[in-house]
């Protein structure tokens, strides 16, 4: 745990960028989604859409939501290190701080179970839905940020 520690602002730095290009994929993708519902079935601006849908979550989403993972998890364990417990993660704080990110992992992976879907030709839900969701993750992530910043010492 001294290695982690002693490494806490490289993870904080890879954590911080991998969230960024994660968040530039949750608040594009369900407006790829909602271009979509205005696309002719079977048109070439519905297979254009298509191919972008799945090369944004493939190359550049799904990595990023593994990083951002995997940079959080060494984080939480550094920051267990220089706190000198495990205690700190009991905080309210903590708590919804988790709940929140489980959360937006929940909608990451709905986004690929609908693009999927897309791709076959459905359309779930409906375009006033999806202008709703495509909010989310940005609310998702204020929250994130306001307790990770403000209350998280």
């Amino acid at each position: 745990m001294i290695f982690l520690a002693e490494h806490y602002d490289y993870w904080r730095a890879g954590h911080i960028l991998s969230v960024i290009a994660w968040m530039a994929g949750l608040l594009y993708l369900p407006r790829l989604f909602i271009y979509h519902y205005g696309a002719k079935k079977g048109g070439e601006l519905e297979e254009t859409l298509i191919l972008q849908e799945q090369r944004l979550l493939r190359v550049i989403m799904n990595p990023a939501f593994v990083l951002t993972w995997v940079f959080g998890i060494l984080l939480v364990f550094s920051n267990a290190g220089r706190a000198g417990g495990w205690e700190i993660f009991l905080s309210w704080a903590w708590i919804s701080k988790f709940t929140l990110i489980t959360i937006m992992t929940l909608l990451h992976h709905y986004f690929a179970i609908v693009r999927k879907k897309l791709a076959q030709g459905e359309r779930p839900l409906s375009q006033t839905k999806w202008r709703f969701i495509n909010e989310l993750p940005a609310l998702l992530a204020v929250f994130i940020v306001l307790i990770a910043v403000v209350w998280i010492r």
